[in-house]
C-alpha cells in the first residue's frame, strides 16, 4: 500500500518543484512504534524517496519524549503536547532542504514542532506534505 501511495504522490511532489535533498518521516514514539511494530509514515516516505531519487533519512529527526495521543485535543493542547518533543540530528540535516512527511494534518501542531526542531538543527528549508487533512469537527480548530 505504501508503494502505491508513494507512486501516486510522486508526480504531485515533483510538480511542486521544491529543491528537496532528503525525505524524513515524522517519527513515532517508542511506545506507539512497539504497539504497531512499524511507523506507518515510513511505509510511504521510503518508497517516495526512491521514486524521487532523494536520500531517505529517518534518523534525521527523533522523537525525544513520548506524547499523548492528539485525538480529542484542541489546537492549543495539541501544540503544547508536541512542543519540544522532537530533536534533529544536526550532522544529517544541517544545510539541507528537507521534505517532511506525515500521514494526517489536523492543526499542524506536529508538523510545526518537527519543523522547529529541523530548523534548530540547521536545516536550510523544510517542506511538508501529508496524505490527508482533517476537517474541523468536535470543536477542533485548524490553523
Amino acid at each position: 500500500m505504501g508503494i502505491g501511495l508513494a507512486r501516486l504522490i510522486t508526480k504531485f511532489v515533483k510538480d511542486l518543484n521544491w529543491p528537496i535533498e532528503m525525505v524524513i518521516p515524522v517519527p513515532l514514539g517508542q511506545k506507539r512504534k512497539s504497539e504497531r511494530g512499524y511507523n506507518q509514515v515510513s511505509l510511504i516516505a521510503f518508497p517516495l524517496s526512491l521514486e524521487l531519487g532523494m536520500h531517505y533519512a529517518p534518523g534525521g529527526l527523533m522523537r525525544i519524549r513520548e506524547t499523548e495521543s492528539q485525538v480529542g485535543l484542541n489546537a492549543k493542547d495539541r501544540h503544547e503536547n508536541v512542543k519540544d518533543a522532537f530533536l534533529a540530528n544536526s550532522h544529517r540535516v544541517a544545510g539541507k532542504n528537507i521534505l517532511l512527511i506525515d500521514d494526517v494534518a489536523t492543526t499542524g501542531a506536529t508538523l510545526s514542532s518537527c519543523t522547529c526542531a529541523l530548523k534548530a538543527g540547521g536545516a536550510s528549508n523544510v517542506y511538508a506534505i501529508t496524505l490527508a487533512r482533517a476537517l474541523p469537527i468536535h470543536g477542533l480548530s485548524i490553523l
